[in-house]
């Protein structure tokens, strides 16, 4: 898988309805579950948090998580294809997106109630930024 499949994964979801928890396209995504379904797609079988709520204090182990699918952390670099960002909307409220590119990003976007690609810079300051590691993207991953 590369970051360009993520990406592409990604895209195949716009549209589909909003639905916290959700991890299926028929009965809906959260941003979650947005990241879990284009993993799936691209060929990567992942096991993501679920239970949570909108407002969190708490987040569960992402660095491991993203580490333990592939990902590394990234610090300063613009955002490229297939790059997961977390964003903090509010306090206490944290958002997965996927890059499609440096100036586009898929998102579950829970006031629009359906998954978005949205243009331009993101409203909400980014947070975290992981990047599939170049060794992952030139081989595929296991099933």
């Amino acid at each position: 898988m590369t970051g360009a499949d993520l990406a592409q994964s990604a895209r195949t979801l716009v549209g589909a309805r909003f639905r916290l928890h959700g991890r299926d396209i028929a009965g809906g995504l959260d941003c979650v579950g947005v990241l879990a379904v284009a993993l799936e797609l691209s060929g990567q079988r992942v096991d993501l948090p679920n239970g949570y709520s909108l407002h969190s204090a708490r987040l569960p182990d992402l660095e491991r998580i993203a580490a333990s699918n592939g990902f590394s952390r990234l610090s300063e670099e613009p955002c490229a294809a297939g790059d997961i960002v977390m964003l903090r909307c509010g306090a206490n409220q944290f958002h997965l997106a996927i890059s499609d590119s440096n100036s586009s990003f898929v998102h579950a976007h829970a006031g629009l109630r359906r998954v978005v690609q949205q243009q331009g810079p993101l409203p909400w300051p980014i947070i975290q930024h992981w990047r599939l590691r170049a060794a992952e993207q030139e081989a595929p991953w296991p099933l």
